[in-house]
């Protein structure tokens, strides 16, 4: 089959080669799935220029995580009527040497989730890593009906989810954005309101939407870049979920933050504990299929779709923001 390999760390342009590579067969428990579309993300981006560590875990490796095909083969304990079924995987290449930028991937069943005939191929392979967070963010919130939700980024893959999810359960969101266009991305995905943050003053601006109390819950994509802010972006007894940040280090109002009890809860997708994956890959397999959609259907992101032999310029497209969802088609 054919793949995207690199053996070092470095700029897409100088390490990521397209090789013939031997497909695997599917071990106990296991599936083989001949992939349509990779989806590229901007951890897997990070992790082949060496952001988060110059050294390999691996000789060699195929990138990615999100990807979307067709079961073709099962290994032992796995029901034959999973061939011919569309999927959608995750975590592909987390832990593991061979990830979704190649033509085939064998993985554990737990990774490998049914696709419903409404939904592409092309937003299957899309929605692991971004949709996975975001339901998880918006679940670990609790009950959400008539409460505020700030969510910074909300035009990126993850924040136009959560936008989603969070005024499906009955939220008031405020979207935060750096440009109008990103503010009409956040409008069209239902946003409530919507504050550029480089136009207006973000903490005054939150009060004055919220009648001075301030959002009940902030879906964090850069704890780094706004975690001074909390204590006057939230109400008393809010609550930050935390999914990434800009930087390593995060500084916090610590008088702010204690005397309104706030809660900080920080999640890392890839390592959700089985029960939790479990309810988030069952929460979207209901949401993909569920009837209502039609009248309220899912936004995904604008795709961007290149070529297997274009992957390093589909990496540089992430990197550089591509205000879209990158895909690379198999």
């Amino acid at each position: 089959m054919l793949a995207a390999v690199y053996r070092q760390k470095g700029p897409a342009r100088e390490v990521l080669r397209i090789e013939e590579v031997p497909v695997q067969s599917p071990g106990s428990g296991e599936v083989r799935v001949r992939l349509a579309f990779s989806g590229v993300n901007p951890s897997d981006v990070k992790s082949r220029a060496g952001l988060a560590s110059p050294l390999m875990d691996h000789a060699a490796v195929i990138p990615h995580s999100d990807g979307a095909g067709v079961v073709e083969a099962v290994g032992e304990g796995v029901a034959s009527d999973w061939i011919g079924r569309r999927v959608w995987v995750f975590n592909g290449q987390w832990g593991r040497a061979s990830g979704t930028a190649a033509q085939f991937i064998v993985l554990p069943l737990r990774q490998v989730v049914m696709l419903p005939d409404a939904v592409s191929l092309e937003h299957g392979a899309s929605i692991g890593i971004p949709l996975m967070t975001a339901w998880h963010a918006v679940a670990a919130c609790g009950s959400l009906l008539g409460r505020t939700v700030l969510v910074p980024g909300a035009a990126g893959a993850v924040g136009r989810y959560v936008v989603q999810l969070a005024r499906r359960a009955g939220a008031r969101v405020i979207a935060s954005v750096s440009s109008e266009t990103k503010a009409e991305q956040a409008r069209a995905a239902g946003a409530d309101e919507v504050v550029n943050y480089r136009t207006e003053d973000l903490g005054p601006r939150v009060r004055e939407l919220t009648n001075g109390q301030g959002a009940d819950f902030i879906i964090e994509v850069d704890a780094a870049g706004n975690g001074a802010r909390y204590g006057e972006l939230l109400a008393f007894g809010g609550k930050v979920v935390v999914y990434g940040s800009g930087q390593a280090m995060v500084g916090l109002p610590f008088r702010p933050l204690i005397m309104n009890f706030v809660t900080m809860y920080f999640f890392i997708v890839y390592r959700l504990p089985d029960d939790l994956l479990r309810q988030t890959t069952d929460g979207i397999t209901a949401l993909l299929g569920s009837t209502a959609l039609p009248a309220w259907p899912l936004h995904h992101s604008p795709l961007q779709v290149f070529p297997l032999e274009e992957i390093a310029t589909a990496h540089e497209r992430v990197e550089q923001g591509a205000g879209a969802k990158v895909l690379i088609r198999l």
